[in-house]
């Protein structure tokens, strides 16, 4: 399937931090391998949003708040399972930078997500307990932009959220399946593609945007 980029479509690069790059805090396998085609989308792209993780130190969802757990490991918290992850994207930090190479210069929006203490924060648009939003919908839908294609880190888990989050928001959402990575923590790579079907969440190829 090929896609024409038209006016209103927007593209939505997710945490490409350099935690989440080889040689980062929680980095993904291969993360900074996509820098390069994200790059290539953003010039195409007539606006461009960015995610960026961004927490306070002592954050909740990170293992070091919790004697005697592990990163990695689940707990359930008061808006259900939290994946407790090593530290990482603390505000101000250098891990919670953006990749060097990412080209950022015309990105119309930074979205920081995670900053309140005792709520992890996935998606773009709500954090994990599903109540508290970001304002992006709102802006999506003052600006009249529509179709959002999705790329970035990672896969299984901000991007799937993010674009799942965008299509219960009635957008019609695409993963642009190349250009993310994916941690693949316990079968969470397979779970999400599957998640994408039964949503009809769109799966393409970078070269399949023109």
């Amino acid at each position: 399937m090929k896609i024409d980029i038209r006016p209103d479509d927007a593209l939505i690069v997710i945490d490409m931090q350099n935690d989440f790059c080889p040689g980062g805090a929680l980095a993904v396998p291969d993360g900074d391998a996509i820098v390069a085609p994200i790059n290539r989308l953003i010039a195409a792209f007539p606006h461009v949003i960015l995610t960026q993780d961004w927490h306070p130190a002592g954050h909740r969802s990170f293992a070091s708040t919790h004697p005697g757990k592990q990163p990695f490991d689940s707990i359930e918290w008061r808006y259900g399972p939290q994946t407790l992850w090593p530290d990482h994207c603390v505000q101000g930090s250098k891990g919670a930078d953006f990749h060097p190479g990412l080209k950022i210069d015309t990105a119309e929006l930074v979205i920081r997500k995670g900053f309140r203490s005792e709520i992890d924060s996935y998606s773009a648009f709500t954090e994990n307990d599903k109540t508290t939003r970001t304002g992006l919908a709102g802006y999506l839908r003052e600006r009249r932009l529509n179709r959002l294609f999705f790329c970035g880190l990672a896969l299984d888990f901000c991007v799937a959220w993010s674009a799942l989050d965008g299509r219960n928001e009635s957008f019609p959402s695409y993963v642009i399946e190349d250009a993310c990575r994916a941690i693949d923590l316990n079968g969470s790579r397979a779970a999400a593609l599957a998640a994408f079907e039964r949503s009809d969440v769109g799966l393409l190829k970078a070269e399949a945007i023109s």
